[in-house]
């Protein structure tokens, strides 16, 4: 009886090693595409504020969604925000879970070739097991990183908004070439004493 489940798991716990290679691969490929596209908007972002030169927000995730619901509140943009956090932090934390899985998966076959003597097998499988930690420990390092720089830049938008407390107007998204550089975010006014 152990002996048949002990060989039941066993067969089914090898059934999940390609499919969860391919989810290591796809990750590292979001990965990849969401670090060209935090990189496009590093580049976009430098030397702006959030609020200047409202006729191009596309580098502005939070005033970009402002400009098409003028009409939501502080939570509703909190909202947005997390929501366009949640991809990033999903990826950086379930990356090395796959990793791990991805590693623990071929060990039995390592085992296996090595008490046969077979040291060919165990290598082969041991390749397999390090080679999708390393790729999805990579993953998960770009993603942990992505995830933290844009959450302060948009912890950074959405304290413009509400210290601006002006609703921003639905703006034209493209590229103007022709805008004058933005100017540097006027410093907030110091609240007036009254004795």
């Amino acid at each position: 009886m152990d002996t048949t489940l002990e060989s039941l798991m066993y067969q089914v716990g090898q059934i999940f090693l390609i499919p969860t290679l391919l989810v290591i691969a796809l990750l590292f490929l979001y990965a990849l595409y969401a670090l060209g596209s935090f990189l496009m908007a590093w580049a976009q972002r430098r030397g702006r504020r959030p609020g200047d030169g409202q006729d191009n927000l596309r580098c502005f995730d939070v005033l970009r969604w402002a400009a098409a619901h003028p009409g939501a509140d502080t939570d509703a943009r909190d909202v947005a925000a997390h929501r366009m956090l949640e991809m990033p932090r999903i990826v950086a934390r379930v990356a090395p879970m796959m990793g791990l899985v991805a590693t623990m998966i071929p060990m039995g076959p390592a085992l296996r070739g090595l008490a046969d003597g077979n040291l060919s097998a165990m290598s082969g499988s041991l390749s397999v097991a390090f080679s999708a930690v390393i790729i999805a420990l990579i993953t998960a390092s770009i993603m942990f990183w992505i995830a933290s720089v844009r959450q302060r830049w948009l912890a950074e938008e959405i304290a413009w908004l509400q210290a601006s407390g002006k609703p921003l107007q639905k703006v034209e998204l493209r590229f103007n070439p022709s805008m004058d550089p933005p100017a540097r975010m006027p410093a907030t006014p110091e609240p007036e004493l009254t004795p």
